[in-house]
């Protein structure tokens, strides 16, 4: 009896043993128009291990890359699509540069600090003195994300500073809502979606 860790190592293991005895009897296959043949089928079974992927973009031309692989690149076929290179295989793809924007605080993110800002330039008190408490809420909510309480004062206090010492509430007796009041709405509200009572 033969154990898999005396036979040939597998190219993608995702595809198993009978695939690949399937790409190597296929490599031995004189005929050139026969081997093509030969390839279309295992390209249809390999499809066929994965049918959750047939939705992906070029789901085939990534199939006939993987049988190149799987035949060591010397499966002298017509190909569909251009496959890819033996060379290329082991370079490193490039790097993607990330955009790293400035922000002040990141555990409240760049949209809530761009919204503190814009709550300095509303002229209309009412409407000004809502958006603030809007953005402080959330800047609250912002924050327990990452630590499990946090003092109004705090929110204040940084609220104060993202908007360039413009809004102080540092002094105010302003309640934000409980961060536990928030869920328990959010969720009686999720539950108000279903039949109305009689």
């Amino acid at each position: 009896m033969e154990y898999n860790t005396q036979l040939k190592k597998l190219a993608l293991p995702e595809y198993g043993r009978n695939i690949q005895n399937m790409v190597d009897y296929c490599l031995t296959i004189p005929d050139r128009q026969e081997r093509k043949r030969c390839a279309n089928t295992i390209i249809n079974i390999m499809g066929n291990l994965f049918p959750h992927l047939r939705d992906v973009n070029d789901f085939k031309h990534i199939l006939w890359d993987h049988l190149a692989i799987m035949s060591d690149f010397k499966l002298d076929i017509d190909y569909p699509y251009e496959v890819i290179k033996k060379e290329d295989l082991g370079t490193k793809p490039g790097k993607i540069e990330y955009s790293r924007p400035d922000m002040t605080y990141r555990h409240y993110g760049k949209t809530l600090e761009k919204m503190a800002h814009l709550a300095t330039t509303i002229e209309d008190p009412k409407e000004k003195e809502q958006f603030v408490l809007l953005v402080a809420t959330h800047m609250k909510k912002s924050y327990i994300q990452w630590n499990k309480e946090v003092e109004d004062r705090k929110i204040f206090a940084d609220l104060y500073e993202l908007t360039n010492q413009k809004i102080d509430l540092r002094d105010s007796d302003i309640k934000l809502p409980e961060m536990k009041d928030l869920t328990q709405r959010n969720n009686n509200s999720g539950k108000n979606t279903g039949k109305k009572k009689k």
